[in-house]
């Protein structure tokens, strides 16, 4: 890169030169100045040196302060599924604007946790309550959590097909137990949805019914449950909001209603071991920058700040 810029700057430089000289050389060979007196002198071959070393100074600070090879750093994020479309949107821009690669793991929170604790070696975990657990256990320190987000459980059907009522508890309940099949993230799994939908039927009344046509999704974090609506494998996916977006050949139903609703915090941290943190902390700026609010707010999430 810096090659490349010296080497632009010389050249234009060079040009620049026989520019002038060619003026110079007819003005002073014509028995009738082409040029007035004032101008041969402004076009002096000894002024020249003014602006060739303007040309080369500029040329050599963009070369300085260009983005090279050895700056850029690769960010290994260790996330849950909640971000990945976000992540996929923005990282082009982020990657074209630092210099910085970022390459994406997916895996649902209980695995993030493990593969943390088992040495997996990352810079930046992303995911809900997994990121507080490891800033309680000292692998993330507490000035290096961000908020990112905040998004709600939502209610997928197949593009096309019908779309019952869920803007109550009581019509939340009457779609459930009318429903065919439905799937939802495996709380096992330790996902945020799964966990709170489940909290969902209790409080409705409806668990056993509703569990005995369910399909748990313990893959959610790589196979979202809404992939199942959109094949017809299910009428229903209980999902994050930002999981269904994403998911073509589905429709977004509607969030949770009132009260049953649960938003869940979106977190980053960076871990102390991150090969390289200072890289992270340039992404993690630059997701809680006004720059990717509107791509958070298309993926169905509230952003969070700085």
């Amino acid at each position: 890169m810096i090659t490349v810029l010296v080497v632009t700057a010389v050249a234009l430089a060079i040009v620049a030169a026989l520019i002038y000289w060619y003026a110079f050389a007819v003005a002073e060979r014509t028995s009738r100045p082409a040029i007035s007196e004032e101008a041969m002198k402004l076009f002096h071959p000894r002024r020249l040196l003014y602006p060739l070393g303007m040309v080369v100074t500029i040329g050599l600070a963009m070369a300085l302060t260009a983005p090279t090879p050895s700056d850029a750093a690769e960010i290994k994020v260790l996330t849950s599924r909640a971000m990945h479309h976000v992540l996929t949107d923005l990282g082009g821009t982020f990657e074209r604007t630092s210099g910085h690669k970022v390459t994406l793991v997916l895996a649902p929170p209980t695995e993030i946790m493990k593969r943390v604790v088992d040495g997996q070696i990352v810079d930046v975990v992303m995911s809900g309550a997994t990121v507080d657990n490891l800033v309680k256990q000292g692998k993330i320190a507490a000035g290096d959590r961000v908020l990112l987000a905040r998004v709600g459980i939502g209610v997928a059907v197949r593009a096309g097909a019908p779309k019952p009522d869920i803007s109550s508890p009581e019509a939340l309940k009457r779609t459930l137990l009318g429903a065919k099949s439905i799937v939802y993230t495996d709380p096992a799994v330790g996902g945020a949805s799964g966990i709170h939908f489940e909290k969902v039927l209790d409080r409705l009344g409806i668990a056993k019914e509703v569990k005995a046509k369910s399909t748990k999704n313990p893959l959610a974090a790589t196979k979202p449950s809404a992939e199942f609506v959109a094949r017809g494998e299910a009428e229903l996916g209980i999902q994050l909001i930002s999981e269904i977006v994403s998911v073509p050949g589905v429709e977004l139903l509607g969030p949770l209603p009132g009260d049953l609703q649960s938003m869940t915090a979106i977190l980053a941290g960076i871990l102390k071991t991150a090969p390289e943190p200072e890289a992270a902390r340039t992404l993690l700026r630059f997701l809680t920058s006004p720059a990717a609010a509107p791509a958070i707010k298309a993926a169905g999430m509230e952003p969070g700040s700085p």
